[in-house]
């Protein structure tokens, strides 16, 4: 889908969801591989199916629904995106990145982007919860390429500080407050669908990687051109470091869902304080 199009598509997209909810969000939640749970915190209003929506992309990854959910996190408007698409899947990146536009455009103003990742940093373990402070994009494309829209942001957006301080600093008080263990670390997202090999790994790590994976990062560029402020959030779902010898080489996706899923309860107390800061 050529950018150039995007705003005709969007209006479509908007003309259609607008009917379906009454509701204008605040937040938008992308729901990543294992999460589909944390759903369960909204005091659901309505439900439409990708499938379903104008011009949306859809799913065909195990574990992603495929579903988009109107609802109230805390009394919070929330859009939640329960499934994401991803670059792999052969989709062009102003697809995978659209649901951040339709978000923006339904009156969302921040973007809580969620991942199951692999740990590089040998000090992370399965289970951990990172805070994303920023990332490196090694897809090789962007969803930006191509004429931009002036309407919707910059020719030449600015992604330094891309992960708003302020969303990092409610973050980390809700998880002193709830007792939760929560890293900090550099994201680095590579097309897939191949997991990472030894070599790429060592490579990974010498960049100042922390966790790897193969989503968020079209996400949050097209939320930063578009002005939505971002907190992402990655579960670590594996060992990817380099020194961690055979840990890292035995990972499945079905694996990788068991262990985020794991974790959905402290994510879940993560993301509702969050919410409810961000809204308060």
């Amino acid at each position: 889908m050529p950018l150039s199009t995007l705003q005709h598509r969007l209006a479509l997209t908007r003309n259609f969801l607008v009917k379906q909810s009454k509701l204008r969000p605040k937040v938008a939640v992308i729901l990543g591989s294992g999460l589909s749970s944390l759903a369960d915190a909204a005091d659901t209003q309505n439900v439409v199916l990708y499938k379903d929506i104008p011009h949306f992309p859809v799913t065909s990854v195990a574990g992603h629904k495929g579903r988009l959910i109107f609802g109230r996190i805390r009394g919070i408007p929330v859009l939640i995106f329960d499934g994401r698409v991803h670059f792999y899947e052969g989709l062009p990146m102003p697809q995978v990145a659209y649901p951040v536009y339709v978000a923006q455009s339904l009156g969302a103003s921040v973007l809580i982007a969620t991942n199951a990742a692999g740990g590089i940093n040998e000090q992370f373990s399965p289970g951990d919860l990172m805070l994303i402070r920023d990332h490196i994009n090694l897809t090789g494309d962007s969803p930006l390429r191509g004429p931009n829209v002036p309407e919707l942001g910059a020719r030449f957006p600015n992604m330094r500080n891309a992960y708003d301080v302020g969303l990092i600093e409610l973050a980390q008080a809700v998880a002193a407050k709830h007792a939760i263990t929560l890293r900090q670390g550099v994201y680095v997202a590579v097309s897939g669908p191949t997991y990472e090999t030894e070599a790429e790994l060592r490579m990974l790590h010498s960049f100042g990687a922390d966790a790897v994976g193969m989503s968020t990062v079209p996400e949050v560029i097209a939320a930063r051109h578009t002005g939505l402020k971002v907190l992402g959030l990655s579960v670590i779902a594996n060992s990817a470091s380099p020194n961690a010898g055979g840990l890292g080489v035995a990972v499945n996706h079905d694996e990788v869902q068991r262990v985020v899923a794991q974790s959905a309860a402290q994510v879940r107390a993560l993301l509702e304080g969050v919410i409810e800061g961000v809204g308060s």
